[in-house]
């Protein structure tokens, strides 16, 4: 019996988060997975009805999970920050989800907008280290609001983050066709942090002498994921410029709707959720496409060992995707966040 904490947050957060449990407990029932959720109203409302964030009582409680599965955080009348820092990013540093796990997979029947590219062309994975570099919260300022005001961020790299992240992504190579991995950094500008990148991932190498090693100064790798996206298998990089690149992957494979993400502790709790944000405009109207959230959803089996699950849940949404029954995903498809559901739903094998 799996115990998983819904965290469904704010604006179509909980309207794409119910379409993956709907999902999840279809594909659930057929594959004899047995878990129980447990719901959890962080978010702006709460914030603006407490001043709470992520009371401690709420974190001792998470920990206990075997997984999260987190709908969008973001809220109109709450500060941008505050929800990302003390939800997002204090979730990450608490439970240690060092690995942000981004798929970057075009599905048939989904439009890029890459010209004369196709699902075989754009199918990668980016392992993107999830609690170091600019997101440790590491400077300050001197003299603020003055003319003479000083701010420094400074970008922090230990031996232990970055092995591991690298040695995750050597891991992931192994178990892909293609069994090249490719590290992303800008060790011809930023010296120091990025040299212990650069040395560490040829250590690394030197254990996995049957994966495929290449490297990509970051704009570089910008340009290629336009030009020439079959280059990529898996890409390991750091913080700050995973955050980037997976975005532009986000576009090449068809847009934010489609975009899943996991924060992985391999030995802990980790969480799920769609890549998107809250789109509070969008609130309550029943028109956000829900497939990445529920290809989230079936992340998550995949992780917690229920490998049969989660590949039904996203053979349901790759049939739903290539069938064009979901329009061109966007608010203006005709298709609604629960009738996307229900088709991805009746697609489980």
């Amino acid at each position: 019996m799996y115990r998983i904490a819904v965290l469904p947050c704010d604006g179509i957060g909980p309207e794409v988060v119910d379409e993956g449990l709907k999902v999840l407990d279809t594909a659930a029932k057929i594959y004899g997975v047995e878990y129980e959720t447990t719901t959890y109203d962080i978010g702006g409302d709460r914030f603006l009805k407490t001043g709470e964030v992520l009371p401690s009582s709420v974190l001792k409680e998470l920990r206990e999970m075997d997984a999260l599965y987190l709908g969008a955080v973001g809220h109109a009348d709450v500060p941008a920050g505050i929800l990302e820092k003390g939800i997002l990013l204090k979730l990450r540093f608490e439970l240690d989800q060092y690995i942000n796990l981004r798929p970057i997979k075009l599905y048939p029947g989904v439009e890029t907008p890459l010209k004369d590219k196709g699902p075989a062309d754009i199918d990668f994975v980016v392992v993107r280290e999830n609690t170091e570099g600019l997101y440790a919260g590491v400077g300050g300022t001197l003299r603020k609001g003055t003319e003479h005001e000083v701010a420094t961020q400074e970008a922090i790299y230990t031996r232990r983050g970055v092995e591991r992240c690298i040695r995750y992504a050597f891991e992931l190579a192994k178990t892909r066709d293609e069994k090249k991995l490719t590290m992303v950094d800008k060790s011809n500008v930023l010296t120091y942090g990025h040299d212990l990148w650069v040395r560490t991932f040829a250590a690394v190498g030197e254990e996995y002498v049957d994966i495929a090693t290449d490297h990509a100064y970051v704009d570089a790798c910008c340009m290629w994921m336009v030009k020439n996206p079959e280059w990529f298998d898996v890409i390991v990089t750091c913080n700050m410029f995973g955050d980037i690149i997976t975005d532009l992957g986000a576009m090449i494979q068809g847009g934010m709707g489609v975009a899943a993400s996991g924060n992985i502790n391999p030995n802990g709790v980790s969480m799920f959720e769609p890549i998107h944000g809250s789109a509070p405009k969008y609130t309550g109207q029943n028109v956000i496409c829900p497939v990445a959230a529920i290809a989230a959803a079936g992340m998550m089996m995949e992780h917690l060992g229920e490998a049969e699950c989660g590949q039904a849940i996203d053979r349901a949404v790759a049939a739903a995707l290539a069938s064009g029954k979901l329009g061109d995903l966007s608010t203006r498809s005709g298709v609604s966040t629960t009738k996307a559901g229900d088709m991805v739903a009746g697609l489980v094998e």
